[in-house]
């Protein structure tokens, strides 16, 4: 499992067996074919998350050079040929399934992917729905249909890894520990994350277990972010969860 950088922040995950890969979200086409030449592999698929540019934009490319087969959303403007995939879908790809997940909220037709064994533990590729320490903007679903994706996630077993679309953990984190400073889980792994860049590592993938004891986005029930939105919005409690959800999420937004 490789996480390829590209741009200035996303990476696009690759995964081998030695002679044939796959990738996900190739948003640029180029970091993906060096890496088949490197490894000497072909690519056998590609699975798209959602239509986003810096998810897609390589996909023409590489399919036009590799023959790959391309899986994507059903209900979101992907570059065809693909398969399109719903929810309670699945796709083998070298070898492994992957069940489809609708997690609609940064965008209207977001999926994501899992295994439930790969090399030892469960995967997960995200996208944009859910990043360490962090969840993607909604750009065009609504706190409501974020919250439900979230939940469906984090109901994954705990030693899912999560293999995030961008490198935004510390950014993430600055935010998590104005919402929960009295978190020791999350000062422990912000200083694990800053030594891991600092080293030029990658923090990712993350896991769900340690997500559930660090991420905000996941942790809108507990009594410390409820009273956390609460100050930054006094309404955020009138809604329920979903109005916490919003709240916080409306704070990372505005969040320097």
């Amino acid at each position: 499992m490789i996480p390829l950088p590209a741009f200035t922040d996303n990476y696009i995950w690759m995964l081998h067996d030695g002679s044939q890969a796959v990738v996900v979200d190739p948003g640029d086409a180029q970091p993906v074919l060096d890496a088949l030449r490197t490894h000497n592999l072909r690519l056998s698929a590609i699975l798209v998350t959602h239509h986003h540019p810096d998810h897609v934009g390589g996909v023409d490319t590489l399919r036009d050079a590799t023959g790959a087969m391309v899986y994507g959303p059903a209900r979101e403007r992907i570059p065809e040929p693909l398969t399109r995939l719903n929810g309670g879908d699945a796709c083998t790809v070298l070898g492994l399934h992957f069940d489809v997940i609708d997690v609609p909220g940064h965008t209207a037709g977001h999926i994501a992917y899992y295994c439930k064994d790969y090399e030892g533990a469960p995967l997960l590729f995200c996208g944009d729905t859910l990043f360490s320490g962090g969840c993607g903007r909604l750009f065009e679903g609504t706190p409501a249909q974020m919250l439900a994706s979230l939940d469906a996630l984090a109901a994954l077993p705990g030693n899912t890894r999560v293999c995030c679309a961008h490198e935004y953990t510390l950014s993430n984190l600055r935010f998590a520990r104005a919402v929960e400073p009295a978190n020791t889980a999350l000062a422990d792994y912000e200083a694990h994350c800053k030594a891991l860049r600092a080293a030029g590592q990658p923090t990712l993938p993350s896991t769900l277990a340690l997500e559930r004891r660090i991420n905000p986005f996941l942790r809108t029930r507990e009594a410390s972010v409820v009273s956390a939105a609460q100050a930054f919005d006094a309404s955020a409690g009138a809604s329920g969860e979903t109005g916490v959800f919003a709240a916080i999420r409306q704070w990372k937004n505005e969040f320097k």
